[in-house]
């Protein structure tokens, strides 16, 4: 006999998640919610025709993205945290940050932090961090891994994620309903086969 237990999450004082280009959702556009881990080789595939799809419809798409760092993925942690300190710190650069992860993936796992300590895998990133948004806020960055409010943010996302049934990277939801095949990337042709018909002809 199973017994189920309910499971107590505490409510944030904000929404989690970085809208892109700064654009909250309107009552009349369609939200597209995007679950990525930054280390995630899925989840840097998915982004180029989610970007081409957003350019496309223009404010009738907005879109938040979520991270999700998933605990096979080395590192995954400290890259979503960094997200979340930039995104405190100048929330115009937090998916310019997103997009150098995933060009620059290979530096953050496997054999290049095999062996790294904690200590020096933050630091790493706090220099790639400040590198990467083209800046030199390296000591508040590196002051962002010690603040106990960047911590708890990367924790709310993943379990936001959870919380929405999210198992894996890239994960989508459109207008609150999550998409088949998570944990795929999904092509510019998939982006508008779902999208369009979403329009009224009157909207196209």
């Amino acid at each position: 006999m199973l017994i189920e237990h309910p499971v107590k999450v505490s409510i944030p004082s904000k929404q989690d998640g970085f809208w892109y280009e700064n654009r909250n959702a309107k009552t009349d556009s369609i939200l597209i919610e995007a679950f990525f881990d930054p280390v995630c080789p899925d989840s840097r595939d998915s982004w180029p025709p989610l970007k081409q799809a957003l350019q496309h419809y223009g404010s009738h798409v907005s879109l938040v993205v979520h991270p999700f760092p998933l605990p096979y993925h080395d590192n995954a942690f400290i890259s979503s945290r960094a997200l979340h300190i930039i995104d405190k710190l100048d929330a115009s650069a937090t998916y310019r940050l997103l997009e150098s992860f995933f060009d620059q993936q290979d530096k953050f796992y496997g054999k290049a932090t095999f062996n790294l300590s904690k200590a020096s895998v933050v630091d790493k990133i706090a220099k790639f961090t400040s590198n990467a948004i083209g800046n030199s806020n390296y000591a508040a960055i590196k002051a962002g891994f010690t603040d106990p409010k960047t911590d708890h943010a990367t924790r709310i996302s993943f379990k936001y994620g959870c919380v929405k049934g999210v198992y894996g990277t890239p994960f989508f939801f459109v207008n609150g309903f999550p998409l088949p095949d998570a944990g795929s990337a999904l092509d510019y042709k998939g982006w508008r086969k779902i999208i369009d018909p979403l329009f009224s002809p009157a909207g196209q």
